[in-house]
């Protein structure tokens, strides 16, 4: 028999939703502080002093552990004490935990300004992209500008909102939290050059675990609130052929969507990385094309948070 726990109501229904409507209403203030700021800290100061001599590998891979697993238990601490002290008090931890966690806001926001920018001049356009993708920027042209914006939004509506939304049932503010922790890891040190390429290695193997089923649930939702469920076999063919075993498949499905083409060869650090082409209509995008794939990111992001609130309070 299904009923509502108010246990899970008090403690994580009630403060993700405040938290999420939080996010969708404001985003992340300028000049707040952000955990993710210190995440990033603690990985530069831990990287600095370990990614070095030999067995970079193990060093790289005990730094990530301990990381993501220092954070899930710092988060459970926090919100085991402030408990004990008042149920209410951890119910506005979580909301605020839940609140930076998420970048759905943020994210449309930057993807909206990146087509704006490049409307004014290709070179505010590269300098706007810049803020928000790891590739080089400096030669890009309009149209590989605007296809970087939406193969990003495509891509972090999963890193920045499906998948920490997705640990959150799953584990709570601890699992979200960690969560993040990984992300931010394979951001930072994740990449396939000679400074990362052993340090960085398990880090992104974490990640790739981590995002395996938050990639492809964001697919399936992006085809869902668009009514395009059939392109499930384009989503599966493109997804699966990426160079990353998760990110292809919300680029597929965005791709489908808009019937365009993503992929091709970007530089990364100076140097070329080859990546598979998504669909075949190599068109011209448009502003057109944004409002439609801002539109299905918050469309897909309601749909999962209103799935998370239900599960949560229904056992």
């Amino acid at each position: 028999m299904l009923f509502i726990d108010t246990h899970y109501l008090l403690h994580k229904t009630t403060p993700f939703l405040f938290g999420w409507l939080g996010d969708r209403l404001l985003g992340d203030p300028q000049g707040w502080p952000h955990p993710i700021v210190w995440f990033g800290k603690a990985i530069a100061c831990g990287e600095k002093h370990l990614n070095q001599g030999k067995d970079r590998i193990l060093k790289g891979g005990l730094m990530a552990v301990s990381l993501i697993l220092g954070i899930y238990c710092l988060t459970y601490g926090i919100l085991y004490f402030a408990d004990v002290i008042h149920p209410v008090i951890s119910g506005i931890l979580t909301a605020v935990g839940v609140f930076f966690c998420l970048a759905g806001k943020t994210l449309i926001t930057e993807v909206k300004a990146v087509f704006e920018a490049v409307d004014r001049s290709v070179e505010e356009g590269r300098m706007q992209v810049g803020r928000i993708v790891g590739r080089d920027t400096a030669h890009l042209s309009p149209q590989e500008i605007r296809a970087a914006a939406l193969e990003t939004l495509a891509e972090n509506l999963s890193d920045g909102v499906i998948a920490p939304m997705f640990w959150f049932l799953i584990l709570g503010l601890p699992g979200m939290m960690a969560y993040k922790m990984v992300n931010t890891l394979d951001s930072m040190i994740g990449y396939k050059n000679d400074r990362y390429l052993e340090f960085g290695r398990i880090a992104a193997r974490i990640d790739d675990i981590a995002n395996y089923i938050p990639a492809r649930l964001t697919a399936f939702l992006m085809l869902l609130v668009a009514g395009q469920l059939n392109q499930r076999d384009f989503v599966f063919k493109y997804g699966r052929a990426h160079a990353s075993p998760n990110s292809g498949y919300p680029e597929a499905a965005l791709a489908a969507i808009l019937d365009c083409q993503f992929g091709g060869t970007h530089d990364y650090f100076g140097q070329p990385v080859v990546k598979p082409y998504i669909g075949t209509n190599a068109r011209s995008f448009t502003t057109d094309d944004m409002r439609q794939a801002v539109r299905i990111n918050s469309q897909a992001e309601l749909v999962m948070g209103i799935c998370v609130s239900l599960i949560s309070a229904i056992v």
